[in-house]
């Protein structure tokens, strides 16, 4: 018997559904590219247009959703969000593990269903919150978590919905809110505290302006919009309080850091089946503060 360090675990077999933008310039890659993950086929309702995203990586293109779910352990979803929702729970119920898109769903409802079928059947779930996953998110985190917060101010602005190949029709029908405010909100959420209430004012395709209050007594607002005309999109998130300012600003970050860290810890939660705190229970109470704020 020799000793010597243990044979690394398999890649996680994943198949990814969606052929759109995003899906080929940001799932398909970072599943390929490995060593953790292989992108073992992709399903889109165009086969076309699944047949280009798989053929520069090698990966077979399936003929419906369920010859999909034959041949991966895991399905990633580049949909927009009525879709993931239905599919995602016919996914869980097959056992597979998921990687989705924010928001979980179209309303809370659906997200709802997903959440449920993901802790029903015990599957491994995990959000592409992007920033999440980039290191300098994470010590803005770890940096606010011992800080003392009286008030924030934040901000996720582009101007992508203008026109391009990302001003697509759930992202046209309901903007800002639905698209952006996952990561504005989710931030908002772990650097300044829980959320308890949450108002809107404005209009989601335009510019919405939401207000927040935590439950440790902090009051934050976030400004959303898709439709206003800058030279790079701007996130920021600026935290006050009786020993200064902590400020979170994306605009020297690069985003490509993020794909190899959210790719291996979600093989990670896959081989362990033990998801992270960005899973399918953290979608839908993002979810519902959306929802809040459109009620309010």
């Amino acid at each position: 018997m020799t000793g010597g360090a243990p044979a690394p675990a398999p890649p996680v077999r994943v198949g990814l559904v969606g052929a759109g933008p995003w899906a080929r310039a940001t799932h398909a890659r970072m599943l390929a590219a490995g060593p953790e993950t292989e992108l073992t086929a992709v399903w889109a309702r165009r086969p076309g247009a699944a047949a280009e995203v798989a053929a520069p990586y090698g990966a077979a293109v399936a003929g419906s959703f369920a010859e999909l779910l034959d041949g991966c352990e895991a399905v990633d979803f580049a949909v927009p969000p009525a879709v993931q929702a239905e599919l995602a729970v016919r996914a869980a119920a097959a056992g597979r593990a998921l990687l989705l898109e924010k928001p979980l769903g179209p309303d809370p409802g659906a997200a709802r269903a997903v959440a449920d079928a993901v802790a029903r059947h015990g599957v491994v779930s995990q959000l592409v919150l992007t920033k999440r996953y980039h290191p300098a998110t994470r010590d803005f985190l770890r940096r606010a978590a011992a800080a003392d917060v009286t008030g924030a101010r934040s901000c996720y602005l582009h101007g992508a919905f203008l026109g391009g190949e990302f001003a697509t029709g759930w992202r046209l029908a309901h903007g800002a809110l639905l698209d952006l405010g996952p990561h504005l909100l989710d931030l908002l959420d772990a650097a300044v505290g829980p959320v308890a209430a949450v108002r809107g004012t404005g209009d989601p395709r335009r510019w919405i302006e939401l207000t927040c209050e935590h439950e440790n007594g902090a009051v934050s607002q976030a400004s959303l919009s898709g439709s206003v005309r800058l030279p790079a999109a701007r996130t920021r998130v600026e935290l006050f309080g009786p020993a200064g300012e902590l400020v979170y600003d994306t605009a020297g970050l690069d985003h490509e850091e993020c794909w190899p860290v959210l790719r291996r810890e979600f093989a990670a939660a896959v081989r362990a089946g033990r998801p992270g705190a960005l899973d399918a229970r953290r979608g839908l109470r993002l979810q519902e503060l959306l929802h809040r704020a459109l009620a309010g």
